[in-house]
């Protein structure tokens, strides 16, 4: 199971720090990543970390302001993000699978939490 929470109203230069708890998993067998879903589109990636969280991806128009980072004792994945924009604006789900290879497919992905959602206003 994957609790995501952390989201809420932002103005747009803001940050906000995404959390997601893992359990009854091992955590640390995972990748985990964040996906995110903007009213009327699809679902799309944001960043992932590799299970030890020494390698990480991240989607071109977030790169530079969002950061991704896990603890592996807390089994706990991180989206901080800074210099928030309205386009920003989305559902954000955290999601686990076990390998790395096509990094930002929603479909390689076995676990989904249940989203936070996250508002930037102007």
């Amino acid at each position: 199971q994957l609790q995501a929470s952390g989201g809420g109203l932002a103005q747009a230069g803001d940050s906000l720090r995404l959390s997601c708890a893992a359990s009854g998993i091992t955590f640390s067998n995972y990748v985990m990543g964040w996906f995110r879903q903007a009213p009327g589109k699809e679902r799309e990636f944001v960043a992932a970390i590799s299970w030890s969280g020494g390698s990480t991806w991240y989607q071109d128009s977030v790169k530079g302001r969002f950061t991704i980072s896990r603890d592996n004792a807390k089994n706990t994945v991180y989206l901080r993000m800074n210099s928030l924009k309205l386009e920003d604006t989305a559902v954000f789900y955290c999601a686990a699978r076990s390998a790395s290879y096509s990094i930002s497919s929603v479909r390689e992905y076995n676990h989904w939490g249940q989203g936070t959602l996250v508002t930037v206003s102007s």
